[in-house]
């Protein structure tokens, strides 16, 4: 048995919601399992999703100290019946990390991951050590940190089947919110190197300034007046009518929407009430906007607006294909799909509240990493 710190997050009947330490007792790995030494967890906002839901992070409270501290908040009424499937039930958190193998299962996938640097994508991972199927985990480069190899899964897969996604439905172009995220710069070399033309929606001048500085060609700023002239104009160049929006609520899916169907139009040699026949495609594949996603239906009939989850379209590739997406991952995981994050943190730092405060507002270019074992 093996015992090990993990991050729960609790919420009760009455809307209470806590975060805490618990320590676990891990059994000996099964034949196909291995026993893994977490040493470095990323914080994506898949990861806030679970830990907090919809609730103000700036709200959050601190009791306790070290070990023992506990974070407090409350949960809006109003969000309760969409969560009551985990009332009273501590949840771990932590989708992807990485670590070391220090203990194996008898088999032979198992044993040949003994004493190697690893990524998994086993859930829980905001723990010290973490059991993992050997199937889940990817072997990093030799020379490869734990740190650099924690983002191993969410973002480098999300950004390639972006670009999968588009080519099965024969688009010939992507256009993505939230571009100067870490995400973002990921899908940004991708498309660079395998020439996919990206249109970039950013909100600060200084994104724009960050994806230009690494060669992208469209990058289009959403605070300025000119932001729908120049969103048409760069969808009338690429031809880019699939999005995948991370902003989900307001105005913005709508307003990619008009564009296109503004740009379609520039080429159409007849009137139609019901708009161009060419599909336009946003997916909502994250929640920085909370608000309700407002539609305002100026762009024909021809468009859909739907959610879009990872793992749901990775069931739609070939398995072979999906490994080569991750052979890709593991060799190009210190340049196409590196992860750069501003602060190292603790599990303890975790449960305190002007850390949350910094870690959960999710600025582009403020990552954080969490050390289990400091």
């Amino acid at each position: 048995m093996t015992e090990s710190l993990q991050l729960k997050s609790l919420v009760e009947a009455d809307g209470a919601m806590s975060l805490y330490l618990d320590t676990v007792e891990l059994p000996e790995p099964g034949p196909d399992e291995v026993l893994i030494r977490v040493e470095a967890v990323p914080i994506n906002p898949s990861d806030l999703g679970s830990m907090f839901g919809r609730v103000n992070y700036k709200a959050f409270e601190t009791t306790g100290e070290g070990k023992a501290s506990v974070l407090k908040n409350q949960v809006p009424r109003a969000a309760l019946p969409a969560m009551k499937a985990r009332l009273g039930k501590p949840l771990p958190a932590g989708n992807e990390g990485a670590g070391t193998v220090v203990a194996a299962g008898a088999s032979d996938a198992a044993q040949a991951l003994m004493g190697k640097t690893v990524s998994t994508m086993a859930g829980g991972m905001y723990s010290q050590y973490r059991i993992a199927n050997a199937m889940l985990c990817l072997p990093l480069k030799e020379g490869t940190t734990a740190v650099q190899g924690c983002s191993s899964f969410v973002n480098p897969m999300t950004a390639q089947c972006m670009v999968e996604n588009m080519r099965l439905d024969g688009y010939k172009g992507l256009v993505h919110t939230a571009g100067a995220s870490n995400l973002g710069q990921m899908l940004n070399r991708i498309c660079m190197a395998d020439d996919v033309p990206l249109v970039n929606i950013v909100r600060r001048a200084e994104a724009v300034d960050l994806l230009k500085g690494m060669g992208a060609k469209y990058v289009i700023n959403s605070s300025l007046d000119i932001f729908h002239d120049e969103l048409t104009e760069a969808l009338a160049e690429t031809g880019a009518m699939l999005a995948f929006d991370a902003t989900g609520g307001g105005t913005l899916a709508n307003s990619i929407l008009t564009c296109m169907e503004r740009a379609l139009s520039r080429d159409a040699s007849t009137y139609s009430v019901y708009g161009s026949t060419v599909h336009k495609q946003v997916y909502l594949y994250g929640s920085l906007d909370f608000s309700p996603t407002e539609l305002r239906r100026a762009y024909g009939m021809s468009w859909g607006v739907g959610g879009w989850l990872l793992p749901n379209f990775l069931g739609r590739l070939d398995p072979q294909r999906a490994g080569e997406l991750r052979a890709r991952v593991a060799n190009e995981i210190t340049t196409t799909f590196a992860s750069n994050f501003k602060s190292e943190i603790s599990l303890v730092d975790m449960l305190q509240a002007d850390t949350v405060h910094q870690y959960a507002a999710m600025q582009t270019g403020e990552k954080y990493v969490v050390r289990p074992q400091a």
